[in-house]
C-alpha cells in the first residue's frame, strides 16, 4: 500500500509541477523565406507524435509551478533527420522535465527544409531557432525569465540545428531591428548531428543542403569548424554504439570547444544506440540529472 501511495503522490506531483500553455505562432506577421505551399503540403502528426510538413512554426511554453521558476529558460528542438520531428520523447517529455526543476521550457516546432515551401531551405530551420531565442529573450519579463539565462537543447538533427544556432548567431538570418541577441547562453546537445564531413548523418545533410553541396556549404554546416571562444557553454551526451549518428560527432565538437576554451561537459554511454530520449534503457545513469547538475554548477539555476 505504501508503495502504491508513493507512486500516486509522485504521479500527482509530476502532473501539477508544470503548466502547458497553448502553442504560439513564431511569426504572427508571416513566415519569412517562404513560398506558397503546394496543395499536398499539409502538416501531419501521426500516432507516434511524429510531425511532418510544418509550414507554421510554433513555440509551446511549459511553465514551472507557480513560485518555482528560477529564471532560467530553454528552447527544446526535437530531432528527426530534418525530415520530421519526434515531438513527444524529444520534445514534450523534455520540456516537462525542465519545468519540474524550475526552468521555463519552450518546445519549438520548426520548419523542415524543403524547396517546396522555402526560397532557401538551408536557412529555414535556423531562422526558426534564432526566432525562438529572439522571442523568449524579447518577452523574458512576461515569463519571469532572466534574459541572460536562456539556453537551447537539441536531439539528433535537432542537435545539428542547435549547434548551428550556437555557432552562427553572429550572422542572423532573421530580421532583428531591435538588435536583440539570438546567442543562446548555453547549449545542450544530445546524440547530435554535428559534422557534414566524414561522420555525417547523410540524410540530415542531404535534407538541409542537398545531394551536391559546395565545399563551402559543407564547411559552413560542419559546426565543429564554426566553434569560437564566444560559443556558449555546452553539455553533450552520446552513446558510443550509436550507428545512426556516430559518436565522433560529439567528440569533434567537444574537442573544438576545448581548443577554444569554452566551458563544456560530455557524457558518453557505453551502450544506448540512437534516439533514446530522456532514458537510456542500456544504462542506469540519467543524463538529465547530470544536465541539471551542470546547469547548477554554471549558475543557471541559482537565483534570478
Amino acid at each position: 500500500m505504501k508503495t502504491f501511495l508513493s507512486a500516486l503522490v509522485l504521479t500527482v506531483i509530476t502532473f501539477v509541477s508544470f503548466a502547458q500553455e497553448k502553442p504560439m505562432l513564431l511569426y504572427p506577421k508571416g513566415v519569412p523565406n517562404s513560398k506558397k505551399a503546394p496543395a499536398a503540403y499539409v502538416e501531419k502528426t501521426d500516432n507516434r507524435s511524429w510531425i511532418t510538413m510544418v509550414t507554421e512554426p510554433t513555440l509551446t511554453p511549459y511553465l514551472p509551478e507557480k513560485g518555482k521558476a528560477n529564471g532560467a529558460a530553454i528552447v527544446v528542438c526535437p530531432g528527426g533527420g530534418y525530415s520530421g520531428l519526434a515531438s513527444d520523447h524529444e520534445g514534450k517529455a523534455v520540456a516537462q522535465a525542465f519545468a519540474q526543476i524550475g526552468v521555463t521550457a519552450f518546445v519549438l516546432k520548426y520548419r523542415l527544409p524543403s524547396d517546396d515551401i522555402m526560397a532557401d531551405k538551408s536557412i529555414g530551420p535556423l531562422q526558426d531557432a534564432q526566432m525562438a531565442i529572439y522571442t523568449v529573450r524579447k518577452n523574458a519579463a512576461e515569463w519571469n525569465i532572466n534574459p541572460s539565462k536562456i539556453g537551447i537543447i537539441g536531439f539528433s538533427a535537432g542537435g545539428h540545428l542547435v549547434s548551428t544556432e550556437g555557432t552562427h548567431f553572429d550572422k542572423p538570418v532573421i530580421e532583428d531591428k531591435e538588435n536583440i541577441s539570438v546567442r543562446p547562453d548555453f547549449m545542450m546537445l544530445i546524440y547530435p548531428v554535428i559534422s557534414f564531413g566524414e561522420y555525417a548523418h547523410v540524410g540530415s545533410r542531404e535534407n538541409l543542403i542537398g545531394k551536391n553541396p559546395s565545399a563551402a556549404q559543407l564547411d559552413l554546416y560542419s559546426n565543429e569548424k564554426q566553434v569560437t571562444a564566444n560559443t556558449p557553454p555546452t553539455f553533450l551526451v552520446h552513446a558510443e554504439d550509436d550507428n545512426v549518428v556516430p559518436v565522433q560527432n560529439s567528440l569533434l565538437f567537444y574537442d573544438a570547444l576545448l581548443k577554444n576554451k569554452v566551458k563544456a561537459e560530455m557524457h558518453l554511454f557505453q551502450e544506448g544506440g540512437h534516439g533514446f530520449g530522456m532514458n537510456n534503457s542500456k544504462n542506469k545513469g540519467k543524463w538529465f540529472e547530470w544536465a541539471a547538475a551542470w546547469l547548477e554548477e554554471n549558475g543557471f539555476l541559482s537565483g534570478k
